[in-house]
């Protein structure tokens, strides 16, 4: 019977085939122990030449990393294995011998990693990292859907930017000039405006020339936009969208998060509510904290994030940021018209903002007043403010950047190692 290795548990005492991978081996004159995966998990086989005889072990000798085979095996329990069950192996059928795989259980640098994405996926830790970001997207489908939002799909080319254009990407769309969405949030509201709450799911990209550990050139954002929804109402949204799947990846991936030697007790914390701090007590905090450069007005950098976060053990919204440093569409408050109904949700330990999101103007003329203080094409913005000419009501939305998202979560220094292939400032290559 052939099987994945994840279904391993359902057949104890059985004997089962697998298609797989040979990850790594180590052997002695009477015993081969052999690192096998299939995509699914990660098994050790155990080849006992007493058992199999004299072809079978010396095959099981002979194998090469990365080699592909069927093994067949009867499945036993061991609670040494961190997956809980190995494989007496009976029989090895090579399919394809592997020779000269680059990535050898010694340690690599970084540069040849990334040269090597294509292969260095393989790899145990690649692997449960891939897994937690699915599982992340698996519980947010699981989370919009059950609270009653309709999936829906912005488009990537654009013919206008939601936030200018100084950090697109350019190009020709037959004779007019288009961009690769930074964001679908523009294109969401109309949705919302149709459909009630919504949510998009896709690549954005962002022509930003950063090489820190938090930013990639291609990732991929949850974008949920609310008819109705006021700010209080979108930042209940936001930690109970949080909450849930971060629960959600300690429930089905205590394997994958061993494997990363991620501390899950701190994860664990995290439940709605979360903590608030607005823009004005942060700025007095970063001063007590002896940022004494950062003034009001200004916008917020790692350091400061950093900071601010390291006071709390949960994710912390940090709320009202200054009109002039925040896109065009935030609506004011109505008691401070210097600042906006927004907040940025700083994730702890160091991994930064994970979410932005705000209130949207509903008034069209406070709207079409905004888009000619930024110097932004009326033209291009038509169907957008016609938005707030028919049947305007209070709407509510935010970002979660993925990528961030499972690099906080995972435990995971630098983003690059949560998306399959990372687009970075000077990588285009896998």
């Amino acid at each position: 019977m052939k099987i994945t290795i994840t279904e391993a548990n359902k057949y104890v005492d059985q004997q089962i085939t697998i298609g797989c991978w040979l990850a790594n081996k180590r052997s002695s004159g009477k015993i081969a122990f052999l690192q096998l995966r299939d995509g699914s998990g990660f098994i050790q086989g155990v080849v006992v030449r007493d058992d199999v005889g004299e072809e079978v072990f010396a095959r099981a000798k002979a194998l090469t990393q990365e080699s592909s085979l069927y093994v067949t095996g009867i499945v036993q329990k061991d609670e040494r294995s961190p997956f809980g069950y190995e494989l007496l192996v009976k029989d090895i059928e090579v399919i394809h011998e592997s020779v000269d795989y680059p990535i050898t259980p010694k340690a690599h640098g970084t540069e040849f990693l990334m040269d090597n994405r294509h292969l260095w996926l393989r790899s145990k830790r690649q692997h449960a990292v891939m897994k937690i970001r699915n599982e992340i997207i698996r519980a947010t489908y699981e989370f919009f859907n059950k609270e009653g939002f309709v999936k829906v799909d912005p488009p990537i080319l654009t013919g206008s930017a939601p936030e200018g254009t100084s950090e697109l990407f350019a190009t020709k769309y037959f004779e007019e000039d288009a961009y690769l969405s930074q964001s679908g949030q523009l294109y969401m509201e109309a949705a919302a405006m149709a459909l009630g709450k919504v949510f998009s799911f896709g690549p954005t990209f962002r022509a930003e020339k950063s090489k820190t550990r938090r930013h990639l050139i291609e990732f991929w954002m949850i974008e949920p936009e609310m008819a109705f929804y006021e700010f209080e109402d979108n930042l209940q949204v936001q930690e109970q969208y949080v909450s849930h799947i971060v629960q959600s990846v300690l429930g089905n991936c205590k394997l994958e998060l061993n494997t990363l030697g991620r501390d899950t007790s701190k994860l664990e914390q995290i439940k709605a509510p979360f903590p608030r701090i607005s823009y004005d007590d942060a700025i007095k905090f970063l001063h007590e904290k002896g940022f004494d450069d950062i003034l009001w007005g200004d916008d917020f950098g790692a350091p400061h994030e950093t900071a601010i976060a390291e006071s709390y053990d949960k994710p912390v919204f940090i709320t009202h940021y200054p009109t002039s440093i925040k896109p065009f569409y935030m609506q004011p408050d109505s008691e401070r018209e210097e600042v906006v109904l927004c907040a940025d949700l700083i994730a702890p330990e160091g991994y930064g903002e994970i979410i932005g999101g705000s209130q949207r103007i509903h008034d069209h003329a406070l709207l079409e007043a905004r888009v000619q203080e930024h110097g932004l094409s009326e033209e291009a913005y038509k169907w957008y403010l016609e938005l707030r000419k028919y049947g305007s009501v209070p709407h509510s939305g935010f970002g979660l950047g993925l990528e961030r998202t499972v690099a906080w979560i995972s435990g995971v220094e630098h983003v690059r190692e949560t998306i399959p292939f990372p687009r970075l400032l000077n990588r285009l290559y896998p």
